[in-house]
């Protein structure tokens, strides 16, 4: 058991909003969990699930922390129902409710957290391989304005990002390196 302290949102690289339970810390199955995923708005409704609950907490396939429901006799009469936000928690644009998946959805394709999210996915072991780009790498080459997308990864030379935080000259010169390893990435899935 934990308390649902609060839930954050999270904009995956489709746009999909994704609701994540923030917990009270709990040791669980080696390990101490302090977020959860939610899924989407229609399993936090049908669990029943509101902030301020104390819930049942378990690791699916003994990985990832995943809420079971709420223990509702634990109720004090503080939890509050929780809404999925109507704009996107990144570019602010309204959002739209997908009903065939159960999601609700940032449309814009400038948002910047879909932005990173493409990038860093482009950049993964499944797809392109490029060593040393993960995601605190992707946010400071799009905050730096060094990069707005995966084709600009392609353009970018070290003496550009040896400055940055994070980086310096053997860093910059190992990311650069792994992108033109990249360019030789054939079509085949790269993670089998």
């Amino acid at each position: 058991e934990a308390k649902l302290l609060s839930v954050s949102v999270n904009v995956g690289r489709t746009g999909v909003l994704t609701p994540t339970a923030e917990l009270s810390p709990v040791r669980l199955a080696g390990t101490v969990v302090s977020r959860a995923t939610l899924h989407n708005i229609d399993l936090i409704e049908e669990k029943d699930i509101r902030i301020g609950d104390t819930v049942i907490v378990q690791k699916a396939g003994d990985i990832i922390p995943e809420i079971v429901g709420s223990v509702k006799k634990k109720r004090d009469g503080s939890e509050t129902v929780y809404r999925m936000p109507t704009h996107c928690p990144s570019c602010g644009e309204a959002v739209v409710r997908d009903e065939s998946m159960s999601a609700v959805r940032c449309v814009n394709p400038d948002c910047p957290a879909q932005r990173a999210r493409q990038i860093e996915h482009f950049a993964s072991k499944a797809a392109m391989g490029i060593d040393g780009l993960g995601p605190q790498i992707v946010e400071l080459l799009l905050s730096n304005g060094i990069i707005r997308d995966c084709a600009d990864l392609y353009s970018i030379r070290a003496e550009q990002i040896k400055e940055l935080d994070r980086m310096g000259e053997k860093s910059a010169e190992n990311l650069v390196a792994s992108i033109e390893r990249s360019k030789k990435a054939g079509l085949e899935r790269r993670d089998h």
